[in-house]
């Protein structure tokens, strides 16, 4: 068993800035670990993800140059900064645990975080 705890979200001004933690405890053993958002209505989507071993990361073109992904290994927390934020990443925010990741493919478990609210007003 593994659980997640997101923070970090709130609201922001477009353009502003936000940082999201996750922090983990439970099963001991994991690959990577990523982040997911949900907007009203649609579908959850990849945000980003990141190798806990290498550090090797990967984005979703949506966020590319605008979101960060790191982790503090001994701190059991993933991270996610995210800089010039627009109205359309308006989501909650959700941490997942990696079942796979091989190359730039992020396969998630079925371990999830409650969420965190990020609200971006125009």
């Amino acid at each position: 068993q593994v659980q997640l705890v997101e923070s970090g979200g709130g609201l922001v001004q477009a353009g502003g800035s936000l940082r999201l933690s996750c922090a983990a405890s439970g099963r001991t053993f994991r690959l990577a670990m990523g982040w997911f958002r949900q907007a009203p209505g649609k579908e959850r989507e990849f945000v980003a993800a990141i190798s806990l071993s290498s550090g090797v990361t990967n984005y979703a073109d949506s966020v590319k140059g605008r979101f960060t992904i790191s982790r503090d290994n001994a701190k059991n927390t993933v991270y996610l900064q995210m800089n010039s934020l627009k109205p359309e990443d308006t989501a909650v925010y959700y941490c997942n645990v990696a079942n796979r990741y091989l190359g730039s493919s992020y396969y998630p478990s079925d371990y999830w975080g409650q969420g965190t609210q990020v609200t971006v007003s125009s």
